[in-house]
């Protein structure tokens, strides 16, 4: 028994060790997420929403966040006022570690639209309402490294 206590013990952090060091995640790291909540043109500036990680991060070989980590977006223009209509365009702002929030900052990212006029293509936005529904697959790349 006293044995089984002490693999057990030994056993267990090493199978935790990847999640639970510190480390940087570079700058250019693409981050491929799935979409948890509804993003529409319309939202409000400042919404936030959530994705999760579609796929593990690694960095020299050891996996610091997993797929299905929860990862937080903010929408940064929107056509919510009719009087600024602007293309949709958001970003992800944090990423959850142990149960705290991480920020982080990511390029922006711009669904694209399929103009209808020449005015839209000039202004590059389009008409009716852009929606990205929950589960779907995006790719961000972090603006400035991540330290965990």
């Amino acid at each position: 028994m006293k044995k089984t206590l002490i693999l057990i013990a030994i056993w267990i952090p090493l199978w935790a060790a990847p999640l639970s060091f510190a480390a940087t995640v570079p700058a250019g790291t693409t981050l491929s997420i799935r979409t948890v909540d509804n993003i529409t043109s319309h939202d409000r500036v400042g919404k936030t929403f959530t994705t999760k990680l579609d796929q593990d991060v690694a960095v020299n070989g050891n996996v610091v966040l997993r797929a299905g980590t929860r990862v937080f977006g903010r929408i940064e223009a929107s056509r919510f006022d009719p009087r600024r209509s602007n293309p949709l365009t958001f970003d992800l702002i944090s990423v959850s570690v142990h149960g705290k929030k991480v920020p982080i900052k990511t390029d922006l990212f711009r669904p694209e639209a399929n103009p209808k006029t020449a005015r839209q293509l000039m202004k590059g936005f389009s008409a009716g309402v852009s929606t990205i529904p929950p589960g779907t697959k995006l790719e961000f790349r972090l603006a400035q490294p991540v330290n965990l």
